[in-house]
This record gives C-alpha cells, structure tokens and sequence, in this order.
C-alpha cells in the first residue's frame, strides 16, 4: 500500500497549469512563466510581489497534492483531505515566507518541510478528536482553511482531478520500497541525498549511487519528469 500514514513521524517516504505559466489572480501583476529561474521567483517574492509568489507555489504544488496523497490514507480524507492541505500549507508558507532564506535551502524543501508540519498536526488531531474513537461528523476537516484565496481553492481541486498527478501517485505505488523513498524524499521533497541517507539509515554513497540511477530512469518517462525537484 502507498497511502501509509506514521504515528508521529513522517514515512520515509487534467487541468494543470499552462506551458506560458499559471494565470494571475484578479487585479495581480501577471504570473512569470514556471521556467522562470526559482532564484529570481524568490527573490521577487521576498520584495513583496505577490505574483512571483503564487508563480512559485504553483511550480510546486502538483508535487505537493501528489506527495499529500501517497501521506494520506483514503480513509481518512473525510477529516484530512490532500486538497485541503495544500491550501492550508498556502497560508502558512505566505506567512512564513518573509524568513525564507534560499541561501540555505531550496524553496521545494522549505515549502515540504512546513507541509509535513501540517501533516503531523493534523494526525496528532485526528488521535484526540472524537473521530478517533468512532464519533463525531463524519465530514469535518480538521484545517479550518481560513483567508485561502479564491486562486489558491481552484489549484487545489484542480489537482485533486488531475489525471496526471493521478497517474504519478499510481505510479509510484508500483516501485520498489526503497526507490519509492527515495523518490519522496529527493524528487519531492527536495532532500540532499545527504539527507535521505540520515533519513533512511543508509549511507551517503549507496543513496547517491541508487538516486542517480533511479532519477535517470525517472526523466525518461512522463508520468515523472513534472514531478521530479531538478533543483
């Protein structure tokens, strides 16, 4: 099975954007395009422009709702939706975006570490609700998803009908174990190698080794390439 939450502990784990970029919101400055260089975005959104912010977010975000449905188990998406957490990750990466510092971290992994934060507060909240032991609607969220913009509520259920995150998510179900966490951990959440290795317990070369190869094979289809973190 793919959709495999942990306890506490993260597991190591059509109707997308345009090739000319993601439209603007309403009265905002026009969207670069997504080849535009992720330093440049950053940059641009650090000076306060909202529209090199959303182009970042939404260079992401396919990652991030693909990576939500390999966390989260079908039946728990009445309470914790991948949808929802994709836009509730929004609202929590504008606040924090001002501390950003790409000089020590891409924004992929910046963006995925506040997701997994979300994720473990949302199951840490689902063991002491009502829902744990069998009460309470059936329907409630657990992200009340308060001041999400209107722009942000149609990307997210876009992607959640998306045949080609859908694809993705299938896709990865069928790798082998240890290439499946190292696809979640490198080509989504955008982790050094370094880094999967601690996660992993295994050492620095073999990931190295084993990533390059996989991530080779990966660029060859499809299914992956709009995935994959090329950081």
């Amino acid at each position: 099975m793919v959709d495999r939450p942990s306890s506490d502990e993260p597991l190591p784990a059509g109707g997308g954007p345009s090739a000319s970029g993601p439209e603007s919101p309403s009265g905002a400055e026009p969207v670069p395009p997504l080849d535009a260089p992720t330093e440049r975005l950053a940059a641009g959104a650090q000076g306060g422009d909202a529209a090199q912010f959303a182009a970042l977010y939404e260079r992401v975000a396919p990652a991030l709702h693909a990576w939500a449905q390999l966390r989260i188990r079908r039946s728990m998406r009445m309470h914790v939706d991948p949808a929802d957490l994709v836009q509730e990750v929004w609202v929590r990466a504008v606040t924090a975006f001002p501390r950003f510092d790409p000089a020590t971290r891409s924004f992929r992994a910046w963006l995925f570490t506040i997701a997994k934060n979300v994720l473990l507060e949302g199951f840490r909240k689902l063991r002491r609700s009502p829902w744990a032991a069998g009460e309470g609607g059936p329907t409630t969220r657990l992200f009340a998803l308060a001041n999400v913009p209107d722009d942000v509520t149609s990307l997210s259920r876009r992607l959640g009908r998306d045949e080609a995150v859908g694809a993705f998510v299938e896709r990865v179900g069928e790798l082998a174990d240890e290439d499946r966490q190292l696809l979640v951990h490198c080509g989504l959440e955008g982790l050094t190698c370094a880094e999967a290795a601690r996660r992993l317990d295994l050492g620095e070369a073999a990931v190295v080794k084993r990533w390059q190869r996989l991530r080779a094979r990966l660029r060859e289809q499809g299914w992956a390439r709009r995935m994959l973190d090329e950081a």
